[in-house]
């Protein structure tokens, strides 16, 4: 006979199965993970992602119904978040536990930096530490959107696509720090590159914004003063 503990022990563990099956998909999760810089339109979301617009919106589809992202009309589009910080949170913490619990995401995450010569052994606490002090000129190379939404306090946004013609702009007597969404984002990889190849004394910070926000420290928003020739800390 089920009793009514059996039942309700059954209602919870479907209920968290639901939320399970909502993210038990790749393109999901990188979904999450860019929401989690700040809100977007499908169409925005669907550039990043490589995917059609309506595979997008299926799967942003499938998340809103297990309320992970909200949708709200602007105009002609809709732009997505997530539903709360308690998202960006969970996707951390599962992050976290891939690394901790197998080998396969830091093997994969190795042979990708080894090959782009960025495998070099980087204290990212002494480096977040000079970060936080203003050692460092910091520069976040997401896009502007993202950066509007939460940013390093003293940071300065020069998305990747415009780091060619603003390298007038950056010091060649300091270390410049890279970072985007996270360890896993490829854009400060691709910048922290270019810039070691134009002579520049340069390192990518792996912490995102959520990482950042996790560790208790300040997050400003929108936008910053424009750049100037010297003005991210002489050249």
């Amino acid at each position: 006979m089920t009793t009514a503990s059996r039942r309700f022990k059954d209602a919870v563990y479907q209920e968290l199965a639901r939320i399970s099956k909502a993210v038990a998909s790749p393109r999901r999760l990188e979904l999450i993970d860019l929401l989690a810089q700040g809100g977007r339109t499908v169409e925005a979301l669907a550039r990043e992602t490589g995917q059609s617009i309506a595979n997008t919106s299926q799967h942003l589809q499938v998340l809103r119904a297990a309320r992970l992202v909200e949708g709200k009309k602007q105009g002609l589009f809709v732009r997505y978040r997530l539903a709360n910080d308690r998202v960006a949170d969970f996707y951390r913490t599962l992050r976290l536990l891939a690394e901790s619990q197998g080998e396969e995401l830091g093997r994969v995450a190795r042979g990708f930096l080894q090959a782009r010569g960025q495998l070099e052994a980087v204290d990212q606490d002494a480096l977040l530490a000079r970060v936080a002090r203003g050692d460092v000129t910091v520069i976040d190379v997401r896009p502007a959107e993202e950066f509007l939404a939460g940013h390093i306090p003293g940071a300065h946004s020069v998305p990747l696509p415009e780091l060619e013609r603003r390298l007038a702009e950056l010091p060649r007597r300091k270390e410049i720090v890279a970072y985007c969404r996270g360890p896993y984002c490829v854009l400060a990889v691709e910048a922290v590159a270019r810039l070691r190849a134009r002579g520049f004394r340069a390192l990518r910070l792996e912490a995102g914004i959520p990482d950042w926000r996790a560790r208790g420290l300040p997050v400003e928003d929108g936008e910053a003063p424009p750049a100037r020739r010297g003005a991210m800390g002489g050249i």
